[in-house]
């Protein structure tokens, strides 16, 4: 398990019964979460006493339950990495803090290559990698499918300091503006993904990880430098193991340009207990 482990402003407490109990900068927060399957909690007082609670609904979605007045929006810091984060309408923050592992992969490897490197972000959703990216020097093509989405990750690239950064910000469903990039002949030294498990384009376009992935790789492939310097695919999707990702990296990458693959889950430690959480996984293949 690749563990998140560096945060200040971040606390996963603990987690039980199908629920985990979080600190977000000030604010406790309750949300669902499948994986804690085990009911033993610790620091009942802080649970019994969250700022919020998100309950699902038995017909689907859910509901926030605030105990106290909310900000619309506050910051939480990371390194030198500042991300705003609010409760959405579907448990969400806007931001995956596990992915914090993969922020400092992406700034050490950047950094290191003493190059100039071009980036790639689909999926990019609130732009935690296009932030990380960016302050470490690379120029960067955020590309989402939600204006919303965008919005919020040009917020986070402000409050980052990297507001005159080199980054493209495309609101285009990703399948289809990786095809006009392999048109356009653009290049990029690396490309990141979180490809949602089901999902529609602003068109309708629709979206399943395990018919879609292979394709969208193949055709990433194609717009790969002569000397790429990482592809990472972030997945949340049960039922498809890291290792048939590690497998696609392998066949279409690995093959075609060296390098080595690392696949493994991303996780989070429990602060009250000596327990992980797992949350999803994360593939990488990087030049060696």
């Amino acid at each position: 398990m690749i563990l998140s482990d560096k945060w200040k402003d971040y606390n996963l407490i603990d987690a039980s019964d199908g629920q985990k109990l979080e600190k977000w900068g000030e604010y406790y927060l309750v949300r669902p979460d499948p994986q804690a399957i085990w009911s033993r909690k610790t620091e009942k007082n802080l649970w019994n006493n969250a700022d919020a609670v998100y309950h699902r609904s038995k017909s689907g979605g859910g509901s926030w339950e605030y105990k106290k007045k909310f900000p619309e929006s506050w910051q939480i810091k990371y390194s030198e990495l500042v991300f705003n984060v609010k409760p959405m309408g579907f448990k969400h923050t806007g931001i995956f803090p596990e992915q914090a592992a993969n922020w400092d992969f992406i700034i050490e490897k950047i950094k290191s290559s003493n190059r100039p490197i071009k980036v790639l972000n689909l999926f990019a959703y609130t732009g935690g990698a296009t932030v990380a990216s960016a302050y470490a020097g690379a120029s960067v093509v955020h590309v989402d499918a939600s204006k919303g989405m965008v919005n919020w990750a040009k917020e986070n690239a402000a409050s980052s300091g990297l507001s005159d950064a080199p980054i493209r910000y495309i609101v285009d469903d990703c399948v289809k503006f990786v095809e006009r990039e392999i048109r356009r002949g653009n290049k990029y030294d690396v490309i990141i993904m979180d490809p949602p498990t089901y999902g529609r384009g602003p068109k309708g376009e629709l979206w399943r990880f395990e018919d879609e992935l292979f394709p969208l790789v193949s055709k990433c492939v194609e717009l790969l430098s002569d000397k790429p310097l990482l592809f990472i695919v972030n997945s949340y999707t049960t039922g498809i193991s890291h290792t048939v990702v590690s497998n696609v990296l392998s066949y279409l990458i690995k093959s075609k340009f060296g390098g080595s693959i690392m696949s493994d889950e991303l996780g989070l430690k429990m602060s009250s207990n000596s327990l992980y959480l797992p949350c999803g996984y994360t593939t990488r293949w990087f030049e060696d």
